[in-house]
């Protein structure tokens, strides 16, 4: 039987869940850089686990375009293709707008208090003078809160993955990003909308918000 870890919120995780996870943020963060090979025995040392859950989140996540296996080359991160932009946008522009009028039609008691607690902590984010790491720590948090919020399981896997893929486009480019602060506060008034259960607010804010993500990151080509 395979251990369980347990997670803030009393959330029980497979270890193969928890090395996924973990893999998988890295490589959003570029922790791991584009192209750069997948190591599983160094993997699986600095999360502390065995090699076998560290391969599970790997098939995982080349199924996901988050790695590529070469045969008789070995494992690499994908690079991050400015030409995906597009794809991935049009993408997200049709389904972020229809996660968040979900959202605000079936978030529960639970989801709205969550969402409200990412709202304070959204408040005021750029004053405090955050680093850009912390930024999209937390833009990643509101866009899976969100995504939870939809109860449907295969809208949420699909954007959490281009969601993913987004942002290792936004690090890429982080240090010629204007006002990243002010484009994570955007979130703001969408949870305001989720969480006053008004579906076309929501579904209007999100769309105006993937569009911002797609000409500010082509802005600082």
């Amino acid at each position: 039987m395979q251990q369980m870890a347990t997670v803030p919120g009393g959330e029980e995780l497979s270890l193969a869940e928890r090395a996924y996870r973990a893999i998988r943020d890295r490589l959003v963060m570029l922790e791991i850089r584009p192209g750069a090979p997948i190591n599983e025995e160094q993997l699986a040392q600095s999360l502390g686990v065995g090699r076998t859950p560290v391969r599970e989140a790997l098939k995982r996540l080349q199924y996901e375009r988050m790695i590529t296996t070469y045969p008789r080359r070995g494992t690499f991160a994908t690079d991050v293709n400015i030409t995906d932009l597009a794809h991935i946008s049009e993408v997200r522009q049709e389904l972020e707008p229809l996660a968040a009028a979900q959202a605000a039609r079936r978030a529960t008691a639970t989801d709205r208090t969550a969402l409200t607690a990412l709202h304070r902590e959204l408040d005021g984010a750029g004053a405090s003078g955050q680093h850009p790491a912390e930024l999209m720590h937390l833009d990643l948090q509101v866009h899976r809160a969100i995504y939870a919020a939809t109860h449907n399981p295969y809208l949420e896997d699909t954007l959490v993955r281009h969601d993913n893929l987004a942002t290792r486009i936004w690090c890429l480019f982080v240090d010629r990003l204007s006002d990243m602060a002010g484009h994570v506060e955007e979130h703001g008034p969408l949870i305001e909308a989720i969480v006053a259960g008004d579906p076309d607010r929501a579904a209007r804010l999100a769309r105006s918000h993937v569009e911002g993500f797609e000409r500010a990151v082509r802005a600082a080509i």
